[in-house]
């Protein structure tokens, strides 16, 4: 069936009651995208999205031909795991999800930093499963003054990402060594503790099955971070923040004059000064992340970004460390990226109209 006149898709994002009841296309933050749908002759709904009423949220759905999700790991205070059962139950009805909660565990939790750390992108790497886990080997990664970035596993805008280091190049860590701890979080200021005052404060990240990435920090960060936005397997977009979440004190000055994050300025995806890292994304390390998760290019979010910091410089030219991999909920993007996702959706959704039609 090519009529798309009557395809309907559903874009959800949190909110309360209120919110779901007063809902349009144009009292949101995407109703760009609302309107480049309608461009398209889709009809775009907004379904907002809270545990009370998932039920409600569950059964508009499924009169949906395509879905797109816009909700943090942990929203306040609340996880995905009622949202991700529920989508579960809509994609299995026919509705095409992005992104498929399924897709999120495989590519959108920092353990994919561990999972890729032998391609070109990647850089020393560990994963925690435990508490016990942390406790015995992390000393021996602090030797020396190292610094190291810990990530919880399924976070967001920087809740459970930490740099750690010795306040001495000790050669012998214990958990009565001081360290130097910030959080990611905006407005953290970087304190003193033992580092086994450290640990306790990392123990909640391993709950319900939990696990903690153990990151080389890359001393290039303050040259900057590189967002590269894609829907499916293309770049359609750039974000570049100069000074983001654990850029260090300037030398001398006190805890409390660490730069906060700046603004982040977006970019489309023909700006002249990442084209090589486009190049590298799409030609060689989205294929060899597809392979190695075992993810068709349909089944990749239909929008989705990487974070690179800048790596040891190779043959005068740059090279990249992947920090992070952003899939739960992508927002806010370049305008250029806009009518790809909304070309994006609107494929899938056909399809996935087709395809139940034909049973």
């Amino acid at each position: 069936m090519s009529d798309d006149q009557n395809l309907r898709i559903a874009i959800v994002y949190p909110g309360d009651l209120e919110t779901r009841k007063t809902a349009t296309a144009n009292n949101n933050r995407f109703s760009p995208l609302f309107q480049a749908l309608a461009a398209l002759n889709t009809e775009a709904l907004p379904a907002v999205y809270h545990p009370d009423f998932a039920d409600e949220v569950y059964q508009q759905l499924l009169t949906m031909d395509g879905v797109l999700v816009w909700v943090n790991p942990i929203q306040d205070g609340h996880d995905r795991s009622i949202l991700d059962a529920m989508l579960r139950q809509v994609a299995d009805a026919g509705v095409f999800v992005s992104t498929h909660p399924d897709i999120i565990m495989k590519m959108g939790t920092k353990e994919i930093l561990f999972q890729t750390r032998h391609m070109e992108w990647g850089t020393d790497t560990h994963v925690y499963s435990s508490l016990a886990d942390m406790r015995q080997q992390l000393p021996g990664r602090l030797v020396g003054g190292t610094a190291r970035v810990l990530k919880r596993n399924r976070g967001h805008s920087g809740s459970g990402v930490w740099k750690v280091q010795t306040s001495t190049n000790s050669e012998s860590i214990t958990e009565t060594t001081l360290v130097r701890a910030r959080h990611a979080e905006r407005g953290s200021v970087e304190g003193v503790i033992t580092l086994g005052e450290f640990l306790m404060l990392c123990e909640p990240y391993f709950a319900g099955g939990g696990k903690i990435i153990d990151q080389a920090y890359q001393t290039r960060l303050p040259e900057g971070m590189i967002r590269c936005y894609l829907v499916h397997d293309k770049v359609a977009g750039f974000g570049h923040q100069a000074i983001n979440a654990l850029y260090p004190t300037p030398e001398g000055a006190s805890p409390e004059e660490a730069p906060q994050p700046g603004p982040r300025l977006y970019y489309p995806p023909d700006l002249p000064d990442f084209q090589r890292l486009k190049q590298k994304l799409e030609q060689k390390w989205v294929p060899e992340l597809q392979a190695l998760l075992d993810i068709s290019t349909d089944h990749l979010p239909v929008l989705w970004d990487a974070d690179f910091l800048l790596g040891p410089n190779d043959n005068d030219f740059d090279t990249y460390v992947l920090c992070e991999v952003n899939v739960s909920s992508v927002a806010p993007y370049p305008d250029s990226t806009t009518p790809f996702i909304a070309e994006a959706a609107l494929i899938r959704a056909r399809i996935a109209r087709e395809q139940r039609q034909s049973r």
